[in-house]
């Protein structure tokens, strides 16, 4: 998780600072990190490999994990480890050592690539060539198997298509909207399993299930007074609490919003991507799917913190504007929290208008944390991590 976490972090950074069709390549601790628009890379990393861009087409050999994000994504280069990989379309022509985990609209496969572990893809179209040393999970409207699998395969598609190469030497378990005929050839009848999953049964399911939600019932003005309290008293503790504990990190923070609010507010948009992608990606490689409340807990505590921190810099940069002190007491410090925070709250309660300003504060609180973390991931020197 921390791998993904840098190579969106990293990448995404560059490539909305690039935007052209160059690359860049950073090597830190023998790990590689790409990023451009379109792209070739020949990679010879004696660790990691992140790569992301529009076109990304990736070859050569990485002797670690390789992760790469982009609309087309192409792997060609031999993976001495894990391969994950999210695009519009993607292809695997190499050999993986260990799993393979990838998404997108089109995924394949393709015949001559190995994969020594695992192989997870989910896609609208799913293509398997290759060979699977060990399970196979595929999922996609169209899933076809062409390929050797040694392990088991479990299959769910609404359109379930087998070449005259496919074979399954464990067991198989698939479910499919349309009828189909498993050629002897592929594997045994002893050893399928048909899932017992209806796919029309389960569409109007959903849509039962919609139809008969309650709306909910208009709250009293004095059950909202209530939640107003509980939330102002919340983030006032919460801010409190920072205030007290890392003076010297939240001032830092403060001062990126005050002083490059735009490039602040850029990194919130792409800090907070990377916080809400963490959930599927955590879904794709299915062993992280218990991981799955942790990284939707790490979102709530960076909005928390962001909306906390981008409004108390913004009332500290208006009392100084009027003449306030630029080093105040604490008990100043928590006054103008306190007033912040019963300001934005309050904003909730116009229409539209206090949605985008409360969402704006967000993007650049959390805009003030990702340029934290990113000065830590590339040797930079931002805030003082003595003060923590």
């Amino acid at each position: 998780m921390k791998s993904v976490l840098s190579i969106v972090f990293f990448a995404g950074m560059t490539v909305a600072a690039q935007g052209q069709t160059q690359f860049d390549t950073l090597t830190s601790g023998a790990d590689q990190f790409t990023a451009g628009s379109s792209y070739e890379k020949q990679y010879s990393a004696e660790r990691d490999a992140f790569a992301v861009g529009n076109v990304v087409s990736a070859s050569g050999t990485v002797a670690g994990d390789v992760h790469i994000v982009g609309f087309d994504v192409d792997v060609s280069a031999r993976t001495g480890a894990d391969l994950y990989a999210i695009g519009g379309t993607v292809k695997v022509e190499a050999d993986v050592v260990e799993d393979l985990s990838i998404m997108g609209y089109s995924v394949q496969l393709k015949d001559g690539a190995t994969v020594g572990g695992n192989a997870r893809m989910l896609g609208q179209t799913v293509v398997v060539d290759g060979v699977v040393t060990g399970a196979l999970m595929a999922s996609g409207a169209e899933v076809i198997l062409n390929g050797q699998i040694n392990g088991d395969a479990t299959l769910y598609a609404s359109r379930l298509t087998f070449g005259p190469d496919a074979q399954i030497a464990g067991q198989l378990t698939y479910a499919s909207e349309v009828p189909v005929q498993i050629p002897e050839s592929v594997i045994a009848a002893g050893r399928v399993t048909v899932d017992d999953w209806h796919f029309s049964d389960r569409r109007q399911e959903i849509k039962d299930n919609w139809d008969h939600i309650e709306m909910p019932v208009i709250p009293t003005m004095l059950t909202l007074f209530k939640g107003f309290l509980i939330s102002l008293l919340f983030f006032i503790a919460i801010g409190a609490l920072f205030l007290a504990l890392m003076p010297k990190r939240v001032s830092a923070l403060r001062q990126q919003i005050t002083d490059e609010p735009g490039r602040t507010f850029l990194l919130g948009i792409l800090g907070l991507s990377v916080l809400f992608g963490l959930v599927p990606i955590s879904a794709l490689t299915i062993i992280g799917i218990p991981f799955i409340p942790f990284a939707v807990f790490l979102v709530f505590v960076a909005w928390t913190l962001g909306y906390i921190l981008a409004a108390y810099a913004i009332a500290m940069r208006a009392m100084i504007a009027f003449d306030g002190p630029e080093d105040p007491s604490m008990l100043v410090r928590l006054v103008v929290l306190a007033v912040a925070v019963c300001v934005v709250v309050a904003l909730n309660f116009i229409p539209f208008v206090g949605w985008v300003v409360n969402f704006s504060l967000v993007l650049f609180g959390v805009g003030a944390m990702t340029h934290a973390v990113l000065n830590r991931m590339i040797g930079g020197v931002g805030v003082d991590s003595r003060d923590a």
